[in-house]
């Protein structure tokens, strides 16, 4: 066996990769049926028992074109005395002759009648385009009933006999020209064809038509006049350079090139002049083709059946301008993305047909429907089927109104399935509404860029699950969504659904940060002793919430004019973390005093009272407050029925450091029930107004006051701090201390008072 090294074929553009699995089919097929493929960094390297002497040689002499006919074009050559097909049809060579059984198969099928209807409607629009007449009398003969009405007429006996030659064709078709028909094209359930973007629309792309360029390119690299279809001079220097990338001269210049050779394609800018042509090895454009055959398509329901079915080739999936530099704000075109598996073990033509035929992936019982949908597939996968990698393509318009198909980056497989993705799951439904609000066309700009932000962060964590601030990325992003909707925007398809407690620790970096953020996000007035719920949590105190409904915003009006009806319970901004801290401490006391209670009341939830070390870093100002809250408000959509039930691993700090005494003293006077032993601390409410302006010092005598009258006697006197830092300690009133850190705080403070008392 000999290993070659195919430099010519690469994952970029698609026309080396097609290059490449066209390649490894015809050998298998034609010469070895034992032959191997498999990427090994940028190229393609293939196993066989042909020598690279036989490996050309087998090519340029033995090498039987597949039979790419298209008789449903009417591009394809079928209709005249066509360049392109009729050097083909009447060539001798045995070699070419299951082409000419294709066109053959293509000629028995109506296509007599669809030529001789396609000559009358060509005959009646080209009378109006007589010379003889003049101006007036070609314009009154177009508009004239009669002309309309043979032009009528004739045009629906061409489409009549158009639509009965596809079923006529699936028919009754079998062999090679069926499996490229298979590729080119499926019937859905109404008995329409559906296209698979990778060969366009039946094989074509407009005015260019695959099949025909097809057998244009067979006839510039074989003489197909020859009784043996020999090759042309230039054959073996094109096989040479398709097969190893060597430099070669006697490209084609100006030949069509398709939407597979983006850099080949010339046009503007494509050269050191204002304008260039293609140019084209035709072997490439063979083997390419050679390899598309292998995309068969078939026909699937993607939301259940009430879905008009579609057709659905390889790894294919809807657009989405996400994941790749070049993105456009919205989605660039509607015929989609695929994605081109990489393999690194030794693969055979079976094993990759297999391969390719079970690329429908699934999301659950759900069809893979966006690239994330697949990201996510691929990511939960792992290596299970041997591919390391897959290269994605969009079919996207550049270049005018062309379409191209562009590379838009690589997406790696992990080397294992990780746990941390079923976290996805909990954004499933919520997803896809979110993209449906920011695609209507009168979504702002802001929707639209931060729908697509989210996207890029999901995009990432799929990549390194494992990463804890890949997923931190991904609950701003979120958290960024729900700022923009109580402005109003996008709150149709709803606040962030519910998530599971794994992402707290997926999410887990072991800093103060995510600690504070988690222990902001839980907390609540009070806690069910039977359960562990929360009743009244601080949710509201961000997003407009239906008190019963938790999951839905309050709105008012209907239709077009729903708004979002938001109360003064509402005070986080989302802004600034210090200034959202504050108001909320403060709108949790008004509320206790119009219940008639001296409390603060905020409680933290199971294992998530802030840590005395935490706290001493937040004071400090070492903490990112805005980053701190920001986490938080995402982290509030936590499932709080699930979260008491399931054990989250989160580190906790090591060693034991303390908050300055002086804020100690504060944070005893703000404690939302009495402490452990009996004592309890009336709640001032002056002593936050006092910090919130800056002065800490009458803050802190406020506070003493409350500690003795309560039997506390801290030895701390005065609080020496700036205007800046003294709102900082306001705001880190907002995060709960557990009974026992309390008491911790107690026995710093005043230890005499604690032994008397214990």
């Amino acid at each position: 066996m000999t290993i070659h090294d195919l430099n010519g074929c690469a994952p970029t553009p698609l026309a080396h990769y097609l290059k490449a699995l066209g390649i490894l089919r015809l050998v298998s097929e034609q010469a070895d049926p034992q032959a191997r493929g498999w990427w090994e960094g940028e190229q393609f390297r293939l196993m066989t028992k042909l020598n690279e002497g036989e490996l050309i040689g087998f090519f340029l002499d033995r090498y039987e074109p597949t039979p790419l006919v298209s008789p449903w074009n009417k591009g394809s050559g079928f209709f005249n005395n066509d360049p392109g097909l009729t050097p083909v049809e009447d060539s001798a060579a045995p070699r070419f002759e299951r082409l000419r059984a294709g066109i053959r198969a293509g000629r028995q099928l109506l296509l007599d009648k669809l030529a001789s209807a396609d000559r009358d409607v060509r005959s009646i629009k080209n009378e109006p385009k007589d010379k003889k007449l003049s101006k007036i009398q070609k314009e009154a003969l177009r508009k004239s009933p009669e002309y309309k009405k043979r032009l009528a007429e004739a045009e629906g006996t061409f489409k009549t006999l158009k639509a009965d030659l596809v079923p006529q064709i699936r028919l009754h078709w079998r062999g090679p020209h069926r499996e490229w028909m298979d590729a080119a094209m499926v019937l859905g359930d109404e008995g329409t064809p559906h296209f698979p973007a990778l060969l366009g629309t039946g094989g074509n792309d407009g005015r260019l038509d695959f099949t025909n360029n097809y057998f244009q390119r067979l006839n510039e690299v074989f003489d197909l006049s020859d009784p043996k279809g020999l090759a042309r001079a230039l054959a073996l220097d094109w096989f040479e350079s398709a097969l190893t990338g060597a430099a070669v001269q006697g490209l084609k210049s100006g030949s069509a090139v398709g939407q597979y050779f983006p850099g080949l394609a010339g046009g503007a800018n494509n050269s050191n002049g204002p304008d260039a042509g293609s140019l084209l090895n035709p072997v490439d454009f063979l083997l390419m083709m050679e390899g598309a055959v292998l995309f068969t398509a078939h026909a699937t329901r993607r939301l259940g059946v009430v879905e008009q079915s579609r057709a659905v080739a390889p790894f294919v999936v809807g657009a989405q301008g996400a994941g790749y530099a070049s993105a456009a704000d919205s989605d660039e075109s509607a015929r989609g993305e695929q994605w081109m598996p990489l393999w690194a073990q030794p693969m055979t033509l079976s094993e990759l047909r297999y391969l390719l035929g079970e690329g429908r992936a699934q999301i659950g019982t759900h069809s893979a429907r966006e690239p994330l949908d697949l990201g996510r597939a691929i990511a939960r996968l792992g290596t299970a089927r041997g591919i390391v990698a897959f290269q994605r393509y969009g079919y996207i318009e550049r270049n005018g109104q062309s379409n191209l198909a562009i590379p838009l980056g690589r997406f790696r497989v992990p080397d294992r399935a990780s746990p941390r993705l079923a976290c996805l799951g909990d954004l499933e439904t919520w997803l896809p509404r979110l993209r449906r609000e920011a695609r209507r066309n009168n979504a702002p700009n802001r929707l639209k860029l931060t729908e697509r932000q989210l996207a890029e962060t999901l995009f990432a964590v799929t990549q390194r699950p494992d990463e804890s601030s890949r997923w931190q990325a991904v609950l701003l992003a979120l958290a960024a969504v729900e700022a923009l909707q109580v402005t109003g925007s996008g709150f149709q398809c709803g606040p962030i659904p519910k998530l599971r407690p794994e992402w707290a620790e997926a999410a887990n970096d072991d800093t103060a940060a995510l600690r504070l953020a988690l222990s902001f996000a839980l907390q609540a007035r009070t806690f069910s002793r039977d359960t562990g719920m929360p009743l009244d949590s601080i949710r509201r105190h961000w997003l407009p919430l239906d008190r019963d409904k938790p999951w839905k915003f309050t709105t008012t009006g209907t239709g077009s004019q729903t708004r979002l009806q938001i109360g003064s319970d509402v005070v986080i901004q989302g802004r600034r973390g210090v200034d959202d801290a504050i108001a909320m401490v403060e709108r949790r006391l008004i509320e206790a005093a119009q219940r008639g209670e001296r409390r603060l009341p905020l409680q933290a939830a199971t294992r998530t009272a802030a840590h005395p070390t935490d706290l001493a870093a937040l004071v400090a100002g070492t903490v990112d407050m805005d980053r701190t809250l920001a986490l938080s408000r995402a982290l509030m959509a936590l499932d709080r029925m699930l979260w008491p039930q399931q054990d989250i691993s989160l580190s906790w700090p090591q060693h034991n450091e303390w908050p300055d005494d002086a804020w100690l003293a504060i944070r005893l006077a703000m404690l939302p029930w009495p402490l452990p032993d009996g004592r309890s601390v009336s709640v001032d409410p002056a002593v936050l107004r006092r910090l919130e302006s800056g002065d800490a010092a009458t803050a802190v005598e406020l506070a003493l006051r409350r500690l003795r009258a309560a039997g506390i006697y801290p030895s701390v006197r005065v609080a020496t701090v700036t205007s800046q830092g003294a709102r900082l300690w306001a705001a880190a009133l907002c995060f709960p201390i557990s009974r026992r850190t309390a008491m911790d705080f107690v026995r710093r403070l005043d230890p005499h008072s604690f032994q008397e008392t214990a």
